[in-house]
């Protein structure tokens, strides 16, 4: 019996977030008998050639498509963004100090986790509200430290890096978990890049670490050999078993991205989807209210009340009740600020951001009382 397609809706959520139709789709097809071979992707050995065959291509789909250079490892691992909270001091931190900028809560948990594994200064002066990056002139970066560590898109704050920090030759490590190939990136002005596929590359449970070479052969003695870039870049992300179907599923998303025309395509895209709902914001006379600074607004995660800054709790759930029935769901801003919050990942197209801007105009209209 053929079972009843379930109906789909728009989906906003930060992570895991929506897949576009045509991953979800091939997988779909392929996911009782993969390229003839009478079993799933799931049930194939991570010995086999032919999961061998689905890494390559993932990995070099993705090589060609960040423009990663040859001195670089791409490695498919275990634990998620928060696992290399610890892995980067564990693999980086020789000499026992690192610098961290703390532009948010994800930032200040990978800065936390590192305290564990030597000193860690942070550059920043402590913030009252995560809604701004600091001008150079209030940094303070340190003169001997292994390397300097920012996260590029703060998913709960709306906060993202217009730029990439100059760190006076220091190795720069960032976390890139919610705007990874959102935009083009010049991955040799890193030492480490780092992201969950969850968001915008695929789904829960592989996490992407490009790693320079030179910095490999440097972790602690008490670094465990599964975070390990050396020992994972030595076995081509096949010391233990991998996350395959993640991976798989990461090779499709490569190739979806191929065909919309690279990361290029994409950050056109991007950009054209959060313009669309900050000229709503912006022209909406403080219906909504959008507390980032607008220059290091996120072109991903884009948090914002209802009523007035603070936010009014009667329209906000009516705003989220209302969004629901007209099919978009996960709204819900993050539990420790509130409020209301659209992740527009690549997956999300325009016409269904659109969607919501037309909704929020109209929302607007229904129940603005100035």
């Amino acid at each position: 019996m053929e079972a009843k397609r379930a109906k789909r809706v728009i989906n906003f959520s930060p992570g895991p977030a929506k897949l576009p139709d045509w991953v979800l789709e091939k997988a779909q097809r392929e996911l009782m008998n993969y390229n003839d071979l009478g079993i799933s992707v799931m049930e194939m050995s991570h010995r086999s050639e032919d999961f061998k065959n689905i890494l390559e291509s993932a990995k070099r789909r993705l090589k060609t498509i960040l423009k990663v250079p040859d001195n670089y490892q791409i490695l498919f691992l275990q634990g998620g963004g928060t696992g290399q909270f610890s892995a980067i001091p564990l693999n980086l931190m020789v000499n026992g100090k690192a610098d961290y900028v703390v532009t948010g809560g994800w930032s200040a948990k990978a800065a936390k986790e590192a305290e564990k594994y030597g000193k860690v200064n942070l550059v920043l002066p402590k913030l009252d509200q995560y809604n701004r990056i600091p001008e150079k002139v209030e940094w303070n970066l340190s003169e001997d430290a292994d390397y300097v560590y920012y996260c590029a898109n703060e998913t709960v704050f709306g906060v993202e890096f217009p730029y990439i920090p100059d760190v006076k030759g220091v190795t720069l490590v960032c976390d890139m978990s919610s705007n990874f190939l959102t935009r083009n990136v010049d991955v040799a002005k890193y030492g480490v890049i780092f992201a969950g596929a969850q968001k915008n590359v695929g789904c829960a449970g592989v996490t992407v670490v490009i790693v320079r070479d030179d910095l490999l052969g440097k972790a602690l003695k008490t670094c465990p050999s599964i975070i390990d870039f050396t020992v994972q870049a030595k076995n081509n992300s096949l010391y233990n078993t991998p996350p395959c179907y993640s991976i798989y599923i990461l090779g499709l998303y490569m190739e979806w991205l191929e065909n919309e025309g690279g990361v290029s395509a994409l950050d056109k895209r991007n950009r054209e989807k959060s313009s669309l709902i900050y000229k709503i914001i912006d022209e909406s006379d403080g219906f909504y209210c959008c507390p980032v600074e607008n220059s290091v607004r996120s072109r991903i995660n884009i948090p914002f009340r209802i009523g007035d800054a603070s936010g009014d709790e009667t329209l906000e759930k009516k705003f989220l009740s209302e969004s629901k029935e007209k099919g978009m769901v996960s709204l819900k801003g993050h539990r420790s600020v509130g409020g209301i919050r659209a992740s527009l990942y690549n997956a999300m197209s325009l016409d269904e951001t659109q969607v919501l801007a037309g909704f929020m105009r109209n929302f607007r209209e229904k129940y603005d009382k100035q």
